[in-house]
């Protein structure tokens, strides 16, 4: 039987309106300490987005998507927070926050392959 990994995961959200806690899932965020897997999957549909807030910046937030997947990638071009191990990386990304782009609590799972959690969480929770 294959062996099966502890795996966390966040949805990431965007809030438009803080105050009002409405959200729109746009992608999830995927942290496997065995594997030192870190990876997130986001959405860019700008219509979708559009629809759910017509005033809001897509530009803007697809700055944020990126710092957010380069982090997750760490290393030089995700700046100070890249040299950070993978574990300490996850927990800045998914610390609450009252900003436009958040998270979720974190939930565990267990997978064989994080990369296949990360697509089939996608998929239920996004797509």
């Amino acid at each position: 039987m294959p062996e099966q990994h502890l795996y966390e995961y966040a949805v990431i959200r965007i809030t438009p309106k803080v105050e009002r806690e409405e959200f729109m899932n746009i992608g999830v965020v995927v942290y496997c300490a065995r594997k030192k897997y870190l990876k997130a999957k986001i959405s860019n549909d700008h219509t979708r987005l559009a629809a759910f807030a017509p005033h809001i910046d897509c530009e803007e937030i697809n700055a944020f998507m990126t710092a957010f997947a380069r982090i997750c990638a760490g290393g030089k071009q995700a700046g100070p927070m890249g040299a950070l191990p993978a574990a300490e990386r996850f927990r800045w990304l998914t610390a609450t926050r009252s900003t436009i782009v958040q998270t979720s609590k974190v939930h565990p799972g267990m997978a064989e392959n994080p990369d296949e959690a990360l697509e089939r969480l996608y998929n239920e929770l996004v797509a």
